[in-house]
């Protein structure tokens, strides 16, 4: 678990995830300009999660858990900086997918 995780706390149905660079090289070694990965999306790994979100007075937990590695929109979330480090903030429903090992 990392620091980040032990000072801050997400409420309701948001994540707190820790992007990952995404490799900006092909295979062959090309180096692929930042202006064709603009509607790529991001990878990152999920270090807290909220307890929920309550639809008609039930709590529903989230479907993901940390250390869950996800993909999610470029311009999703909210950046945020702890120990000299960036996080996303960002809600549940932002994420598009778990990646699986």
């Amino acid at each position: 678990m990392s620091k980040a995780a032990n000072k801050i706390r997400p409420l309701s149905d948001r994540v707190v995830v820790q992007p990952r660079e995404v490799e900006s090289k092909t295979a062959g070694g090309i180096v692929i300009p930042d202006s064709a990965d603009k509607d790529k999306p991001i990878q990152g790994t999920i270090i807290a999660i909220g307890n929920g979100k309550y639809i008609e007075g039930k709590l529903l937990p989230l479907q993901v858990k940390v250390g869950d590695k996800v993909l999610f929109g470029k311009y999703s979330g909210t950046n945020i900086k702890l120990d000299n480090t960036e996080y996303l903030v960002m809600r549940e429903e932002d994420i598009m997918g778990v990646l699986e090992d």
